[in-house]
């Protein structure tokens, strides 16, 4: 098992593993273990802006899990400087996915605890996410791994 920062090579299996998640309506929803993925929407431009916008940045990370050989998770991790926390910074995780066939073995555990630990490392107080509330195993699998629902989140599309 390998954790690394994404490449850009990487992109085309990343969009994958987010699209597999995605109902026709656009909001996400849980796919059952062994769902078979979508095909990926193809790399655009704005992809490309936006992942070499990442790569550039410090304060952001898009983070994979490849087992031998084949990229089976992502996430993205954003470091928000802040004055609550003492000042430290907190880490915000996005775009969690385990490609759905192989879920339930403990990759998103492991991944998740790495995002942790990198988070812990570059000194951050807290890390925290949001979910849509539609993907209820997903709230399932962060509450077992010790997430509290601590604030309602809101949205405001711009677009």
């Amino acid at each position: 098992m390998i954790f690394r920062t994404a490449t850009r090579q990487d992109l085309p299996a990343v969009l994958a593993l987010l699209a597999q998640d995605e109902d026709p309506a656009g909001a996400t929803a849980d796919a059952g273990a062994g769902a078979v993925p979508p095909p990926a929407e193809p790399v655009s431009e704005a992809h490309e802006r936006a992942f070499a916008a990442i790569a550039a940045d410090p304060r952001n990370e898009m983070l994979v899990l490849e087992v031998d050989g084949d990229l089976v998770g992502c996430l993205q991790l954003t470091y928000i400087p802040g004055l609550g926390q003492g000042g430290r910074d907190r880490a915000l995780v996005e775009a969690v996915r385990i490609r759905a066939d192989r879920r339930g073995g403990g990759l998103g555990a492991r991944l998740m605890e790495l995002a942790a630990d990198r988070a812990r490392e570059r000194g951050c107080g807290l890390v925290q996410l949001t979910s849509n509330k539609r993907r209820t195993a997903a709230h399932r699998f962060y509450e077992r791994l010790g997430y509290a629902r601590s604030h309602e989140g809101f949205k405001l599309p711009l677009a």
